[in-house]
């Protein structure tokens, strides 16, 4: 059985998202959909001193009338080296500091002034880092069918795609008709994430933080047990 999974793309989301590539053989980033504003594309949670930081990339152009892969980051702006700033003081004391330092480094001074390439190339690596076996593809250069909406398009890419389940977060079980799937010979499952527990530093765990966060605190032995954290469920469970 092929599985696949299809997600917009994030800046250092939270590990629901990875846990969710770990669940498949193929990992579409659909970057040709309209950009939401204010959504967590290019925002995330970090832990400053036990408290909720939201660090922002700033964009330029940036509107819900436009496609993802249409914009560009704002670097007139000195947006990168604030942010690692801001992450050398939150994580300096934390165990795991020095190596993904070094990766995160890499991503947020990717040379690249379009938001989709620049995406792209941080969930890349972050796999890479945590060796997950997963072929990682973007919507926008491959399947040229950003005229369908909702799952139509999600099927026509199941379709070309030969898969056989398709997997998706918990959060979007109302938006798809499993009879649709079914149709097609597609197996509909969602991802269950499981509470996850991990020692950040401070009394309280505060949960869902930026994947980040998670790297920060744990080897990458112990955040991929973590990736396995949830179940598969139908629609109906």
């Amino acid at each position: 059985m092929k599985r696949l999974a299809i997600m917009q793309p994030y800046f250092l989301p939270y590990i629901g998202y990875f846990q969710l590539m770990t669940a498949v053989d193929k990992f579409v980033v659909l970057d040709d959909v309209n950009y939401i504003n204010r959504g967590w594309i290019n925002r995330n949670h970090l832990l400053v001193n036990g408290t909720v930081h939201t660090f922002t990339v700033p964009l330029r152009g940036a509107s819900q009338n436009r496609l993802i892969c249409e914009i560009e980051l704002d670097d007139a702006q000195a947006w990168r080296e604030k942010l690692l700033r801001t992450i050398r003081h939150a994580y300096r004391k934390a165990p795991c500091y020095a190596e993904v330092s070094a990766l995160v480094e890499r991503l947020i001074n990717y040379p690249s002034s379009r938001l989709d390439a620049f995406l792209l190339h941080s969930i890349r690596e972050i796999a890479r880092y945590l060796s997950l076996d997963v072929e990682i593809v973007d919507s926008s250069r491959i399947y040229d069918n950003a005229q369908l909406k909702g799952q139509d398009r999600i099927l026509d890419i199941c379709r070309r795609e030969r898969a056989s389940v398709y997997v998706n977060a918990i959060g979007g079980m109302k938006l798809y008709d499993s009879s649709r799937f079914s149709e097609r010979l597609v197996s509909l499952r969602f991802l269950r994430p499981r509470p996850i527990m991990y020692a950040q530093g401070h009394d309280t765990h505060v949960p869902w933080l930026s994947i980040l966060d998670v790297l920060m605190f744990n080897e990458v032995s112990a955040v991929k047990k973590l990736l396995h954290e949830n179940e598969l469920v139908s629609s109906d469970q």
